[in-house]
């Protein structure tokens, strides 16, 4: 770990489930610190408003205790190499680690101002469970100047949008359960809740 790595970690967030916390926590023990925000991936329809996907993932990273994982919801962008930008003006004197999900790697290269934002700073791809890796992936993202690691973490294999897609509930951190009722999301009930 090198205490100048700052990882960088934005996620559609809708909801947030066991799998980001496990990630973020993942991400706290290789890097010592993650700063985390939701976002609006122009590539995904959302279930809830962006501000609610942030309160959800607030509470997430709050429930873990750790200091090393914090949301900074202000670097937000669609546009990742704005969000980038924030980040750099921010912590001008770290060293910034872009953090995907491996199911994503495949469409960065389409990404507004991809190579400026490969050549900026280090990539980490995690590969996820029940989503691979597009062929070639890594390979384009190289060709583009990335510096790519690939890092395996113990993951557990969810999808939000099993959650939004009403077919799975137990991957939902029982912290959220309160807030994703109240706000009446994704069609979940206090019948389904643990």
């Amino acid at each position: 770990m090198n205490s100048r790595e700052l990882a960088l970690f934005g996620t559609s967030a809708d909801p947030p489930t066991e799998g980001h916390q496990a990630l973020l926590l993942g991400l706290a023990q290789r890097y010592g610190q993650v700063v985390a925000w939701a976002s609006d991936n122009p590539f995904k329809q959302h279930g809830a408003p962006l501000e609610l996907r942030a309160q959800l993932l607030g509470t997430l990273i709050e429930s873990l205790g750790n200091d090393q994982v914090q949301l900074a919801q202000d670097l937000s962008s669609p546009k990742a190499i704005e969000t980038l930008d924030r980040a750099a003006s921010r912590w001008p004197d770290r060293e910034l680690v872009f953090v995907v999900g491996g199911d994503l790697a495949g469409q960065i290269p389409s990404w507004y101002r991809a190579a400026d934002l490969l050549q900026r700073c280090r990539l980490t791809v995690v590969p996820r469970q029940g989503h691979p890796m597009a062929a070639g992936a890594l390979e384009r993202l190289r060709d583009l100047g990335a510096q790519v690691e690939l890092l395996e973490l113990p993951v557990p294999a969810t999808a939000s949008s099993a959650i939004r897609g009403g077919q799975e509930n137990s991957s939902i951190p029982e912290v959220l359960w309160p807030e994703l009722l109240k706000h009446n999301l994704y069609g979940l009930t206090s019948k389904l809740a643990p």
